[in-house]
């Protein structure tokens, strides 16, 4: 039987996720120092404490509860989130279409010919991988 997904962590939460991401197991304190760091205002200890209680609820964080101080630790990986996260986000703002984002993306922004070239590497590598298992695919049949 295949685990659910985690939920879709809400913007403080992932504001969260990506202190301990970043930085590893931390404690209240820590993340909390960190998150006032980064928005450079201070955030209340309590509304982290309680974000982080709530994210241990949905299971997108686990807590070491040895010491005093508990230490969170992410229990959702960074690249499975993002994944999800944009998944949800072309469905509902690109009808699911990968090329709309790109050309979105692409079309919005000056591109510099470093990020060019890597993103035909990457269309390179993609065909390739496709070539390869729709030959794999087809050996089956």
């Amino acid at each position: 039987m295949s685990k659910a997904p985690p939920p879709k962590p809400t913007d403080s939460e992932l504001e969260i996720l990506h202190v301990l991401w970043q930085h590893g197991p931390a404690t209240v304190r820590a993340i909390n120092d960190n998150l006032s760091q980064r928005r450079q205002a201070e955030v209340g200890y309590t509304t982290t404490l309680k974000i982080l209680q709530l994210m241990l609820e949905k299971g997108l964080v686990r807590r070491d509860d040895a010491d005093r101080s508990h230490v969170y630790r992410a229990a959702v990986r960074e690249q499975e989130t993002q994944g999800l996260l944009l998944d949800k986000f072309v469905d509902a703002t690109f009808g699911g279409s990968a090329l709309k984002l790109v050309m979105q993306a692409l079309g919005s922004r000056q591109t510099s010919a470093d990020e060019l070239a890597q993103i035909r590497r990457l269309l390179n590598d993609i065909e390739i991988q496709n070539s390869t298992s729709n030959s794999d695919d087809d050996e089956r049949a």
